[in-house]
């Protein structure tokens, strides 16, 4: 077995389905499974698991038998600003309002990009401020502030 065979993106998104599915049914084993007649409350949350977890295998074992392209390195300066983004708009949200958070949170995502059009950022800020407003504030009727006090 080569060392090339761990590089591949399917591999890890096999053991990735795979995690997820074991996690899935250790959980699920503290509930009561019930029958196919009368299910528990366990018996779906173990049968999604046990699928995810045959998925996670013949994903990562058909990469393991026929070879696989390795992965690019990791670019970590797009990862950590998009997360950065998201932690900005949950710190700000209620301390700067709904429309300060989300002009921080277009602004560093878009840091992460590979190209930073300053129009395009501008636009983007303007629409999806003025639709998260629209559709949260007063189409949902969510209580947010939208601005600084």
């Amino acid at each position: 077995m080569k060392v090339k065979y761990f590089k591949c993106r399917d591999f890890y998104a096999g053991l990735l389905l795979i995690f997820f599915g074991l996690t899935t049914i250790l959980i699920a084993r503290s509930y009561p499974m019930g029958t196919m007649a009368r299910m528990g409350p366990g018996y779906f949350p173990t049968v999604l698991g046990g699928i995810l977890t045959l998925l996670g295998l013949m994903i990562a074992g058909r990469v393991l038998l026929s070879g696989g392209q390795a992965m690019k390195p990791w670019a970590l300066r797009p990862l950590a600003l998009v997360l950065g983004a998201v932690l900005t708009f949950a710190f700000l949200v209620n301390s700067l309002g709904l429309v300060v958070a989300i002009l921080s949170l277009v602004v560093i995502s878009c840091l992460g990009g590979w190209e930073f059009r300053l129009r395009e950022v501008a636009v983007l800020c303007f629409v999806l401020a003025l639709l998260t407003v629209i559709i949260f504030v007063y189409g949902i009727g969510m209580t947010f502030r939208l601005w600084p006090v």
